[in-house]
């Protein structure tokens, strides 16, 4: 797979700049929850890029969210496992997450919410945030309240503490702050 080529789908099928946002910063996470696990950092990263592909096309239907999402991405030459990952991410299809690709890609999602929800009410974005400036966001549950806070604690599947996980989140976003606008 090619990230330039994936990357340029993005851009063609997603309008809205804080989704690309969110999937690059997916990318970012994934990429580095990849490694801290002995994982395809390639594959895991250009699972969390392509992970939101298909919300626009399916005007945010959460019903068939990532149904498309998985058929494009294996026209882009994903393998089963990322397209599995892809239709699992989102619960509302039923699709039982079996390998630690799905488990990652459950959890980094709205992960990455919080973060940058947390960043963008400091002045200086990512650059000071903390583990348990994000922890004490993490607590209030009106806070990025659509960062489900179930799913991101579902990193204890993958053997991380919640602070551990978060850590990680944050390094691997502020290596990408530019991109993000943070």
């Amino acid at each position: 797979m090619n990230r330039e080529e994936i990357l340029n789908s993005v851009r063609a099928n997603v309008q809205d700049g804080n989704t690309v946002k969110h999937m690059l910063a997916t990318e970012a996470v994934m990429r580095a929850l990849a490694k801290r696990l002995g994982e395809d950092e390639e594959e895991w990263g250009l699972t969390g890029l392509l992970h939101d592909i298909d919300t626009e096309l399916v005007e945010n239907d959460l019903n068939t969210h990532g149904k498309l999402g998985a058929d494009i991405a294996r026209e882009l030459g994903a393998t089963e496992e990322m397209a599995h990952a892809i239709l699992c991410h989102n619960e509302a299809l039923g699709v039982s997450r079996k390998m630690k690709l799905d488990k990652g890609l459950f959890c980094v999602d709205p992960l990455t919410g919080l973060i940058t929800a947390s960043a963008l009410v400091r002045p200086d974005k990512l650059a000071g945030l903390t583990t348990k400036s994000v922890m004490k966001h993490f607590r209030q549950p009106r806070f990025a309240a659509g960062a489900n806070r179930e799913q991101i604690a579902q990193c204890s599947e993958l053997g991380l503490e919640l602070e551990e996980f978060i850590t990680l989140g944050i390094e691997a976003m502020k290596g990408i702050s530019s991109e993000l606008g943070l």
